[in-house]
Parts: C-alpha cells; sequence; structure tokens
C-alpha cells in the first residue's frame, strides 16, 4: 500500500504545498490552504486503453461517424442548445442556482432518452443521487408523470455516492445515458477528502469522464453553484467536461433560460426558453413574445429592443426609471443588462445630447429576467432613459437596435434584417436604426426604418420631436 502523506491543498485552484501558507502562491487567494491527505496511486491507463484499441493517428479527412452520431432527447430548447442532442462519450455539466429546475430537467432528460426520438431508439437510464433518497425521487417522478409505463421501467434511480460503485454499476449496465446528482456529493473511498473538496471532485469527474470515453455513452451531472453564481469547485471541472449548461432566471417567476457556457460539439450563442409549470419545465412556443411586458397604452421608459441570442431573434422590451434625488451620489443601478454600460450611456447623453443626469437617481431593467451583453442594446437603453426623463413615451409601434459611441455616433449591428423580420411579425411598424456606412439599408416588408446618425436625431425621432427626418 501507498504511504499516506500530508499536503496543503489549495481550495480554489488545487495547488498543493509541505506546509500552510496564508496565502496560495498559486492563484494569490487568502485562506484556502486546507490539509489534505494525499495518496499516490498507480498510473490509470488511458481512455483508448480502456476502450480495448491502441491510440494510432487518424487523418482529418477520415470520416469519424462515431462522433456525429447524436441522440436527441426529445426536448426541442434544449436540444437547440446543445446543437442537436447529446454526443456518445460526452460529459455534461448543468449548473444552477437552488430550485431552479436542474433535478426537474434531469428527470425530463431520462424519460427523453427513455422514450426514443429523432430516430434514435429507446434506451435505460442510470440515475445515481446523491443528494436524495429514491422515494424523494420517485416522488418528483411522479409528479412528472413518468412512474406508470415504460419509462418508469426504463429510469433506473440508485442512491449512491461512492464513485466507483456507480461506476461498476454503470459498466455493468451499460445504460444509454447516466445521469449524476450532483458531482459535489460524489466522493472516491481513495481519498480521505470530504465530497465537494477539490480533489474529490476532480477524482470523481475523472472517473466519470473516464467510463463515459471507455464505453461510448453520455454522462449528465449536476454541480452547484456560489453565490455568485458561478460553478463551485476547481475550475479544472469546467476543463475536463465537454459541455457547461447553466440555467438561468429567477426562481419566483415562471420563465427559466438555458445557456452554453462551453460547448465542444457546438455553438455557445443559442438559448433555449422554458416556463416552469406543474409538469414540469415547458418549452415556451413563442420565445420572442415571452420577454415583452403588456401595457394597455405606451408607457414612459419602455422601448422594445429586438436583440440575437444565437441564431435566434428575440424581443425584449428594456425599462429605464430616472428621479429626481439630493443625494450627492446618484444611484445607478441596473438587472439585465452592463452597470458599467449603463454608466457610460449616462455619461453621452449629458455630453452629447443634452440629457443631464447627473442630479437623478438611474434604474434599469430588462423585462422577464433576461441578461443580454450585446452592445446592440445601447440604443434602446439610451432611448428609454430619455423618454423617462422627459416622461414621454415612445411612439406606438418603435422598436430600436444599435450601438452608441463616446461621440454620440450610432454603429449597426449584424443580422438587422432577421431582427426587424421578426418586429415585424410581432406587429410593429416602426424600427430606428443606425445609418449604415457605405450601404442602403434593407427594406423589411411591414417595418418603416427610421436612420439616425446620431444619438441625438435618434432621440427627437423615438420622441416624435418636429425636424428633419435623415433619408431612409
Amino acid at each position: 500500500m501507498a504511504r499516506a502523506q500530508s499536503r496543503y491543498v489549495c481550495q480554489s485552484c488545487g495547488a498543493s504545498v509541505l506546509r500552510w501558507e496564508g496565502q496560495c502562491r498559486s492563484c494569490g487567494e487568502w485562506n484556502t490552504l486546507v490539509e489534505t491527505v494525499i495518496r499516490e496511486e498507480p498510473r490509470r491507463p488511458s481512455a483508448a486503453a480502456l476502450a480495448g484499441a491502441a491510440a494510432v493517428p487518424v487523418a482529418l479527412s477520415h470520416p469519424d461517424t462515431a462522433a456525429e452520431a447524436r441522440r436527441p432527447v426529445g426536448i426541442g430548447e434544449l436540444d437547440r442548445v446543445l446543437g442537436g442532442g447529446l454526443v456518445a462519450g460526452s460529459v455534461v455539466l448543468i449548473g444552477g442556482e437552488p430550485g431552479i429546475g436542474k433535478s426537474t430537467l434531469l428527470l425530463q432528460v431520462a424519460a427523453g432518452v427513455a422514450n426514443g426520438t429523432g430516430g434514435a431508439p429507446g434506451g435505460d437510464v442510470l440515475y445515481a443521487t446523491g443528494e436524495e433518497s429514491t422515494s424523494q425521487v420517485r416522488l418528483r417522478a411522479a409528479r412528472l408523470g413518468l412512474t406508470s409505463g415504460p419509462v418508469g421501467d426504463a429510469i433506473r434511480v440508485v442512491a449512491e455516492t461512492e464513485v466507483g460503485r456507480i461506476v461498476e454499476l454503470a459498466r455493468g449496465e451499460r445504460p444509454a445515458l447516466l445521469l449524476v446528482d450532483s458531482v459535489q456529493t460524489v466522493a472516491s473511498d481513495e481519498l480521505d477528502g470530504p465530497p465537494g473538496s477539490v480533489g474529490q471532485v476532480r477524482e470523481s469527474t475523472l472517473r466519470l469522464m473516464e467510463v463515459a470515453k471507455a464505453e461510448g455513452m453520455p454522462v449528465v451531472l449536476v454541480g452547484h453553484v456560489t453565490k455568485d453564481g458561478t460553478l463551485a469547485g476547481p475550475k479544472t471541472l469546467e476543463h475536463l467536461v465537454d459541455v457547461v449548461l447553466s440555467i438561468e432566471g429567477d426562481r419566483t417567476g415562471g420563465l427559466r433560460l438555458l445557456r452554453a457556457a462551453k460547448n465542444r460539439y457546438g455553438s455557445t450563442e443559442e438559448v433555449g426558453v422554458f416556463e416552469m409549470g406543474e409538469r414540469g419545465l415547458d418549452e415556451v412556443a413563442d420565445p420572442a413574445r415571452a420577454f415583452l411586458a403588456e401595457h394597455e397604452s405606451p408607457a414612459p421608459g419602455s422601448v422594445v429592443a429586438p436583440v440575437l441570442e444565437g441564431s435566434r431573434p428575440l424581443l425584449v422590451e428594456v425599462q429605464a426609471l430616472v428621479a429626481p434625488t439630493a443625494a450627492p451620489s446618484p444611484r445607478r443601478t441596473a438587472s439585465g443588462v452592463d452597470p458599467n454600460r449603463l454608466a457610460l450611456l449616462v455619461a453621452v447623453l449629458g455630453r452629447r445630447a443634452g440629457i443631464g443626469l447627473s442630479g437623478h437617481d438611474v434604474y434599469a431593467n430588462l423585462a422577464g429576467g433576461l441578461t443580454v451583453t450585446e452592445p446592440g442594446l445601447d440604443l434602446p437603453l439610451a432611448l428609454a432613459l430619455a423618454s423617462s426623463l422627459r416622461d414621454r413615451p415612445l411612439v406606438p409601434g418603435t422598436v430600436a437596435i444599435g450601438e452608441v459611441g463616446l461621440l454620440g455616433e450610432l454603429r449597426s449591428v449584424g443580422g438587422l434584417d432577421r431582427r426587424l423580420r421578426e418586429a415585424a411579425r410581432l406587429g410593429f411598424t416602426r424600427a430606428i436604426v443606425p445609418r449604415a456606412h457605405g450601404r442602403e439599408t434593407a427594406p423589411v416588408p411591414g417595418v418603416e426604418a427610421v436612420v439616425a446618425g446620431s444619438l441625438s436625431d435618434a432621440i427627437r425621432e423615438a420622441l416624435g420631436d418636429t425636424g428633419r427626418r435623415p433619408p431612409s
């Protein structure tokens, strides 16, 4: 038996030293070194050796049908974010706030694989849970209607926290899908660290990744998140897995957004839109309309912006509130938009457009809990601030899109025709867009494109002020 040695392991980056130090030398974090017993283990064989094949060079022109095969899970929004379905041998990590719907989505994925969709035959699913008992998982499955019929027989649940036992069950049963809820509760008996520590999370993920590559089965892991919303555990956890998905949204609301922070087999710009209901997460039929608030009449401080999330155009409502204040430092509060971008737009409005906000509190929000980081949201946010300050709503049926520069100029954004076509489909008839540099703005049937070269021109057009309109 290998002799055990004690090391002080950083819980932030995983670096180890012989003696305790207040600050980690690798990442610079303070008070993160924890004494851990490390046992040197024999070198583990590679994934190719476990699969019974020798590693040989392969030409890029050689077709790989195994890598191209995907298994759809039967949930259209999830398949969109994954890039078409689960890839054989891939490891997927799903993170999110407590109570956001991670375990519910996991059961729905298990039901989709057990049913078989998209031409893929149904298969057995092994569900390993370390946070709940089998009876608790069965109660949730009963609420989703998954306990009876072929689906109930195909999904096998085991309450196990030892990763070696989970790997043995997966190799013995060879399911079509392995689910682990969650990776922070799984531990290896070969290490003395507690579950959730850097060593245990890394070792457990490595063991599960090896069985995924060797057996060609997809593995889906659930991960906890920290207070700031990032995935808990070492950063190597995100480097090891193939796909990292995050579920966003307000737990008090019904909408849930599924994004891909990492995807080795597809795009990371797609977003899936769900709504939490009594039977689990339901796909939203018209995501472009889901983030629009209902108003009986146009309201000051409200601007509709067509944005692009991957290949999908969405219409979101930008809301702003400007209130006078006597405080020496006015508040700048943003929800769903970048606070630094909001401060920049406040400065540009005051210097280039004559909209002084230095003596006002400014609040900005995106309806529906959506978070947008693209620069095309600059113009709608600036127009919402001007509309709230002057207490005048925009011309009815108007949308706006464009990037604002420090000189007050407007810059065009990509995919403008797709954005305007979606706005026309939802009944909007007028769009304020930046002036195209050296080219004509492509007309879109049903939408009048009002071009503006500067932020001042856009404010006049949005609020219906009289003046010369730039040619379209």
